[in-house]
């Protein structure tokens, strides 16, 4: 299925969280130290709850440790989520919505966004929640595959354990909900 990175993430719950988005969809979860937190963190255990043991998590020493294992996984197309990303995670799809008024500005973007078409083995990166992601890991990243979620004008992000979950679910969508029930 789909790769999720977390390169430092350092607040307990947004980790416990990935934990169980992974179990629930099917997701690898790679955390990349340094990690802000013991991993038999109560706060982690307390958002992960019993998924622990249905998650496949995987600690790597770096960026590099990290890279290196999701090749040996067949995993090399990198997408990072990021707010200075130029290309939107999804594309707008205004099919059967007569009655949505179409601002100019979606309507240009219906035109322009090529939203990428996610497929099984992806990996989805995603950098610490106060400082985002390295230099050094979104140069190793195509720039077309820094990706951003929309947003109100004026606001800085989601949320990270919220971010992850959407591009998840948007990527499972993607791809019929594979294995699901």
């Amino acid at each position: 299925m789909f790769h999720v990175v977390l390169v430092a993430p350092e607040i307990p719950p947004n980790t416990g969280n990935a934990i169980r988005l992974c179990a629930n969809t099917g997701a690898r979860l790679h955390l990349v130290a340094p990690l802000g937190f013991d991993l038999s963190a109560s706060q982690l255990r307390r958002a992960g709850m019993d998924y622990a043991e249905l998650a496949v998590v995987t600690v790597h020493a770096d960026w590099a440790a990290c890279r290196l294992a999701l090749a040996n996984l067949g995993a090399t197309r990198l997408f990072a989520l990021t707010t200075k990303g130029q290309r939107r995670h999804a594309s707008a799809d205004f099919t059967n919505t007569s009655d949505i008024v179409r601002s100019a500005e979606s309507l240009a973007d219906l035109a322009t966004n090529t939203a990428p078409r996610f497929l099984p083995n992806d990996v989805f990166v995603f950098g610490s929640e106060t400082r985002g992601l390295p230099a050094h890991v979104l140069a190793d990243i195509a720039s077309d595959n820094r990706l951003r979620l929309p947003l109100m004008p004026g606001n800085r992000s989601l949320n990270l354990s919220n971010t992850v979950a959407i591009m998840v679910y948007e990527a499972w969508r993607q791809n019929g909900f594979a294995g699901g029930a």
